[in-house]
């Protein structure tokens, strides 16, 4: 039987699956196997002829060109774009053998079959490498992902491998994931070219003790700020009122709001955790979760002095009918239900979503709102900041039965072509390069005139990569952003320069022995947080149970809580 499995019967409790795991093959614990003697790439010279004078600025390409562009390694007419320029390693393609790789990943609801997906089929014929997607039904992605660990039948890749309790590292220590330390330099030389090209994008993709346990998804840039509060353009109109900045002003914009019809002006709602988002507790330094305090400490944002006043707020708030009747329950189709409605004037959200729901769905124009400040003066902030780590990681497994393969075709994603590819989708179609070798999506491109007629919400998935390992280029290639007339970039670009994120966690990791610590103790945190808070805004219990919330998490732990996130970022920063 398998460390892992032990592991995951014992955290999971699934006794039925005991007898399926006992026939399983054996790992020793932390050991990787050696990969396949025999099996090591034949890497090859690879040249291009250059075609960029017949393929930058053309807007009609034919079918000579696009089968160029679409079926050869060949980049010459890709443009440098970044500070760092994207490497272009094409010397394992195609793959010397005939092998299928199984690849496992939750599925998107609106992508239930990637077997068939455009770009990976794509991917499949420039690498040489066939891959067999396994996705689990929508909605049973973590009990899918327990069963598959628990049985000790394992794929080749793993998307989403951070679902292993305990992290990549406890997948590693208990003999389910491989280190890939050694081998990355050699069978990975597009992913390391890029990740070691910045500073922050080498020290969020190595462990604490310095191995690489996987293919993250990095970006070429710090992506900006998703998401904050969103105020239809009429609403201001109604009210005659400019946007707000401080809490003051914000509550007589709503009550404003509300007299001009706006019934519950206010999109609030906890499903999507928005109680927790920083938007409004942040004024108060009320943060989510963790940050990091005047001193560069781990401080916990719910145990905050201005808590109660943040509280008081929105009890006040939710008292006058501020807010959305269903805030406490109200799932994602509810919430976009009642944005568009005569209700909402404010949602907060994503002005991605909004600009799909609202300005091309139902002609409702909008602005963004920094977040707001308690005084007039203070310097609006959130926590929300990326640090070029996005998309989605990839693990391998180490029952696959190819590891050279595997890295090569996670590492295609990091090249030149990968990028363009799983960015911008098929040549032609989907997307033509402009005059500077740049990528974009012209305004007959199936991302907005798709033939099934499905809207850009679902051809930014169905033609392209959104979340992947890969390098993600958001700020150029997500169609809800570049879209004609479309200004949600501009939005979260004015949130980024304009709101201090100095207080913002980096993305530390935990040890094996922390991590089912931290987790235990997070989640009793975490709930305490939603019904103490959830209470106290409906009124259902006074601002004074603050007092109790606050003595209930000391003695829950709070103390070791943050001493577990403080070792972790003392561990980080000397990466």
């Amino acid at each position: 039987m398998t460390k892992w499995s032990k592991r995951l019967i014992t955290l999971t409790l699934l006794p039925a699956l005991v007898l399926s795991i006992a026939a399983c093959s054996s790992t020793d614990a932390g050991q990787t196997p050696a990969p396949e003697k025999g099996n090591s790439i034949e890497r090859k010279e690879v040249a291009f002829t250059d075609i960029s004078s017949t393929i930058r600025g053309n807007t009609a390409p034919s079918q000579a060109q696009i089968d160029e562009v679409n079926t050869t390694l060949n980049d010459t007419y890709l443009g440098d774009l970044f500070d760092q320029k994207i490497p272009n390693d094409y010397s394992a393609y195609p793959y010397s053998k005939d092998v299928t790789l199984d690849v496992w990943l939750p599925a998107d609801p609106n992508i239930p079959d990637m077997n068939n997906h455009k770009v990976q089929k794509q991917i499949e014929k420039l690498t040489g490498i066939k891959v067999n997607f396994i996705t689990p039904p929508v909605g049973q992605e973590a009990d899918a992902f327990t069963l598959m660990i628990s049985s000790g039948e394992l794929p080749d890749i793993i998307i989403n491998p951070e679902r292993y309790p305990g992290g990549l590292e406890a997948g590693l220590n208990d003999g389910a994931y491989m280190d890939l330390t050694d081998l990355m330099e050699t069978n990975a030389p597009n992913y390391s070219a890029w990740r070691n090209s910045d500073e922050m994008r080498r020290k969020t993709t190595v462990t604490d003790d310095g191995k690489l346990l996987g293919f993250y998804g990095i970006a070429p840039y710090s992506e900006w700020t998703w998401f904050g509060t969103l105020i239809k353009k009429e609403a201001l109109e109604k009210t005659g009122l400019d946007v707000p900045a401080t809490i003051e002003e914000w509550h007589t914009f709503l009550q404003k709001s509300k007299e001009v019809g706006y019934a519950e002006p206010l999109n609030y709602g906890s499903s999507y955790g928005q109680i927790f988002t920083g938007i409004i507790n942040g004024a108060y330094g009320v943060w989510d979760w963790t940050f990091l305090d005047n001193n560069g400490k781990v401080a916990w944002g719910p145990a905050q002095p201005k808590a109660k006043e943040y509280l008081a707020t929105m009890q006040q708030w939710n008292k006058e009918g501020l807010l959305n009747r269903d805030w406490a329950t109200a799932d994602f189709n509810q919430r976009m239900a009642s944005a568009i409605s005569d209700k909402t004037s404010v949602m907060m959200d994503s002005p991605d979503t909004m600009w799909s729901y609202w300005k091309q769905q139902n002609d409702i124009d909008f602005v963004g709102a920094l977040n707001p400040v308690l005084n007039e003066g203070d310097k609006s902030a959130t926590t929300y900041k990326n640090f070029m780590r996005t998309g989605r990681a990839a693990a391998i497994t180490t029952q696959c039965k190819d590891v050279e393969a595997a890295m090569a075709w996670l590492d295609f994603n990091y090249s030149k072509k990968g990028w363009e590819i799983v960015n911008y989708g098929e040549y032609g179609t989907v997307h033509l390069i402009d005059e500077n070798g740049k990528p974009y999506f012209p305004e007959d491109s199936y991302i907005y005139n798709d033939p099934d007629g499905q809207p850009v919400a679902t051809t930014l998935l169905k033609y392209r990569m959104h979340s992947w390992p890969s390098i993600r280029d958001e700020h150029h290639s997500n169609p809800l952003i570049v879209a004609k007339g479309s200004y949600s970039g501009e939005i979260r670009k004015e949130w980024t320069e304009n709101m201090d994120t100095s207080m913002a966690m980096p993305p530390i990791t935990f040890t094996q022995e922390e991590a089912s610590r931290e987790a235990e103790l997070g989640n009793q945190l975490a709930t305490l947080r939603s019904e103490y808070f959830a209470k106290i805004i409906m009124g259902e219990l006074p601002v004074d149970a603050y007092d109790k919330f606050l003595s209930e998490a000391q003695k829950m732990g709070l103390d070791e809580f943050l001493s577990l996130h403080q070792a972790a970022l003392d561990r980080y920063n000397q990466r």
